[in-house]
């Protein structure tokens, strides 16, 4: 018997982590003859300690990266860090610090951190967005972009905090207020560079065919209805002369767009976003009072996402549209439920038949008109009705169903030039423009002669200076003395940068591509297509739900623009997605602020590496929530200790051994048994549905099989087969184990033997009326008629007397006595 040691986590992990990091076992190979899988994990932001959820998305990366070198594929699993964004400013206020030092400090911290898991990533392709480097093709796609037309400048209403100077995103704005400083934040118009992510609306849509089956289904149904597309009608309604008179000619009327055309005899008002071109001429004009302009101020001053957030508000303008088919006046609103860039910032309001537009007219006491009745039944009364029906009090379509209906209204318009057929899109292009320092800078220039100019692509990386200071107020780069004044690359002349940087999503939006390119390459090109052809598409990607919309969004539009452009081959990022669920502790979200936070430091030094990846493996399914439990810790801690304490009892070997399962006992039967019950449960795991608690669960039997039997042969060769199925879970011991027991040979692609699942006796459960009375353990060649008599034998006290209505055997699994009485 092999002789060894007590378990001693941390000196057994420290001996392999220092041969897996000489070794370089875990570099990717540049044989593209070999079956790939590339493997990846989202990469965290340096915030400077990793946290459990980081634990559990890298150990279910590492588990599946481990597996499939264990099958003899080529892997790449990657890691690297998503280092530019605004914490690393917010740090640099709060702690005197340059926001490069603090990011690349928290990168060598946590770098330190993964490592002691045991995460077989390759060293080779790290990266951190806020490298030079990674600028340099980044500003070279997003000049090639710019040349192709896919990124264009316009001014547009932004979330502006006055106090520091700079835009705010929507999840900056906290209660109307900026999240940093805490001042009010101001609606306020400016310039900004945009990507045409809707110029791939419908490609974004169509292909998410393609992931059915692949993605969980929950984020191809949000991607789908962030893309929000709609077929309907687009139409003018035009102002009465009256409202033209207030106005001026240059105003006569506005489009608007509904989906349903059928409803549109129940049109009772219109409502326009605040930053309607026509409100913009009533606030500057002297039609309105006082009191409305303030109130269209307010509204205005609210975040898009506060206004749809707030009780239905709005304000008369006094002026009035005719309607297209009656030519009753309908009265014109401003109202905080429409927003300035969907469609054209107008509605036609239906309140009898959308539910926003009835909660409007009931605040304000606007006419409510039923166009649509129910086919069978009745409507809800005290609601919007907005189920498809019968059109009624519409002369035109009366009697008509509502996609009947809707054909017809929108061929009406269309013959007589009124309106036309139209897909509309709740997507809108791309805003990339930050008013911040630690970001890509955008590789533009403000030219007097030549406007804006791209920069050329031999002047890249357009780097950060790094002798600026961060006060949050403003944008350094614009404060900067020297670095924004250049030289115009078209003529010459004295010229300014744009100080702008890139959202912190462009940097992670291809990210996975550089990756997938040979790093000999990284300096001379943005991708190595030989390299990047062969490892893309992701075969498997992991990461949180909160990425499904815009992260996942925005890198297919990436890899399709960089497929366009002739940088990559596939149309797809990533085949295979799964989300994994949050870390809780007492039901709650992580977070020092609810003072819930487990540090995986302090879990390793206790107990090691292994027993914290067993935990988070074992505890739930991958895609559902993780609720942390100290006793299930050092229940994982004691499994491995039972793993260990095994193998002093396991005969070394050179081989597998050649056993005759028919001499078998029963007990070794049975272990054999669990064993290949766990390999076979195995494949189903790594292949399909990441269910790592049932192969744990199933190892644990195995191991227990294992432990009430002495067959020498059945315990190396169970032993090794848990050893295998354990390594890409918990890979320090079970290396360790298999080097003392098996010097690490791998003895080949282990089987399934058929024979090992031919049972001799079965155990089947016997009731009596549905309540189970018994277990009676029968061969399993023994025929039917044999079971129930011998299992009324054994429930003879409960039938007693009683007649037996039915009689029902399920092969395999029990017997059912339906007695009377």
């Amino acid at each position: 018997m092999a002789e060894v040691s007590k378990y001693e986590a941390l000196n057994i992990e420290k001996k392999w982590q220092d041969l897996w990091q000489k070794s370089g076992e875990f570099e990717p190979k540049n044989d593209y003859t070999l079956p790939k899988k590339y493997i990846l994990s989202m990469f965290p932001y340096p915030s400077g300690r990793i946290h459990m959820g980081h634990v559990r998305n890298y150990t279910i990366g590492d588990a599946l990266a481990r597996f499939y070198r264990k099958k003899g594929y080529n892997v790449l699993h990657p890691i690297g860090f998503d280092s530019f964004g605004m914490p690393a400013e917010n740090a640099a206020i709060q702690h005197k610090i340059h926001p490069k030092i603090w990011t690349y400090e928290n990168i060598d911290y946590m770098k330190k951190e993964l490592a002691t898991l045991g995460l077989s990533f390759s060293k080779n392709r790290e990266l951190a967005t806020s490298d030079p480097l990674y600028t340099k093709w980044e500003q070279s796609f997003f000049i090639k972009m710019y040349e192709k037309g896919l990124v264009y400048r316009k001014s547009a209403i932004v979330n502006w905090c006055e106090h520091d100077q700079t835009v705010l995103a929507n999840e900056q704005v906290e209660e109307g207020c900026c999240w940093r400083c805490g001042n009010a934040v101001v609606q306020r118009e400016l310039p900004g560079y945009y990507l045409k992510i809707t110029d791939y609306a419908d490609e974004l849509l169509n292909d998410l065919q393609t992931l059915k089956d692949k993605w969980p289904s929950q984020v191809l149904t949000m991607q789908e209805n962030w893309i929000g597309k709609s077929y309907g009608l687009e139409f003018k309604l035009f102002l009465d002369s009256q409202s033209i008179e207030i106005l001026g000619k240059n105003f006569d009327g506005f489009s608007v767009f509904t989906t349903r055309p059928d409803t549109i005899y129940g049109m009772s008002y219109t409502a326009l976003a605040p930053e309607h071109e026509i409100v913009k001429a009533l606030l500057k004009g002297s039609h309105l009072s006082d009191s409305k302009k303030a109130k269209i101020k307010e509204i205005l001053n609210q975040s898009p996402r506060e206004r749809q957030a707030s009780a239905k508000d709005g304000v008369s303008l006094d002026i009035y549209v005719i309607h297209p088919l009656t030519n009753e006046k309908i009265p014109v609103w401003v109202a905080n439920f429409v927003l300035a860039d969907y469609g054209s910032g107008a509605v036609m309001a239906v309140p009898a038949h959308d539910q926003r537009d009835y909660e409007f007219a009931s605040q304000f006491n606007l006419n409510i008109i039923d166009v649509v009745k129910p086919e069978s039944g009745e409507f809800e009364k005290g609601k919007a009705n907005a189920e498809y029906g019968i059109a009624i009090n519409s002369p035109l379509i009366n009697g008509l169903k509502t996609e009947d209906a809707k054909e017809s209204i929108i061929r009406y318009f269309e013959d007589k030039t009124l309106g036309k057929r139209v897909t509309n899109y709740k997507l809108r292009d791309w805003g990339i423009s930050r008013q911040r320092y630690w970001g890509a800078p955008i590789p533009t220039i403000h030219c007097p002669k030549c406007g804006v100019v791209a920069e050329k692509l031999e002047n890249l990386p357009v780097a950060l200076p790094d002798d600026v200071e961060i006060t949050g107020e403003g944008n350094p780069l614009d404060k900067h003395p020297t670095w924004k004044h250049t030289k115009c690359p078209c003529c010459g002349c004295d010229a300014v940068r744009e100080t702008d940087t890139m959202d912190t999503f462009f940097q992670s939006s291809w990210y996975f591509a550089r990756y997938a390119s040979d790093d000999k390459t990284w300096n001379d090109v943005a991708f190595d297509r030989q390299s990047v052809d062969y490892w893309m598409s992701v075969d498997q990607y992991i990461g949180g739900i909160e990425h499904a919309i815009l992260h996942l969004l925005y890198a297919r539009f990436f890899q399709k623009a960089l497929r366009d452009m002739g940088y990559l081959r596939d149309s797809e990022p990533f085949s295979n997605l799964l989300t994994q669920g949050m870390v809780l502790k007492d039901g709650k979200k992580m977070s020092k602020s609810k003072g819930n936070v487990v540090d995986p430091d302090d879990i390793i030094k206790k107990y090691g590496a292994d027993t914290a990846r067993l935990f988070i493996l074992f505890a739930a399914p991958p895609q559902k929530e993780l609720e942390w439990n100290d006793s299930a810790v050092e229940g994982a801690f004691r499994f491995l200790n039972r793993l260990w304490d095994k193998s002093k009892s396991i005969k070394k070997m050179d081989k597998i051994p050649d056993i005759n399962h028919d001499s078998l006992s029963k007990d070794e039967k049975y272990a054999r048994l669990k064993v290949y019950e766990a390999l076979k449960k195995s494949h189903d795991v790594f292949n399909e549905t990441f269910a790592f608690n049932t192969l744990i669960a199933a190892c644990m039997e195995a191991l227990n099989a294992l432990n009430a039997q002495q067959n020498d042969d059945v315990d190396a060769e169970g032993f090794y087969i848990i050893l295998n199925l354990l390594e890409p879970i918990v890979p320090h011991i079970a290396c360790e184990l298999s080097e003392k027991l098996f010097g690490r040979k791998n003895f080949g692609e282990i089987s399934l033997k058929s024979e090992v699942f031919v049972q001799d006796s079965m155990t089947l459960a016997i009731t009596v009326n549905g309540k189970k009375r018994a277990e009676l353990e029968v061969a399993s060649d023994m025929v039917e008629m044999e079971i129930l008599s011998v299992a009324k034998q054994k429930v003879a006290k409960w039938i007693e007397g009683k007649e037996i209505i039915k009689e029902i055997y399920v092969k395999g699994k029990l017997v059912n006595l339906v007695i009377k009485g």
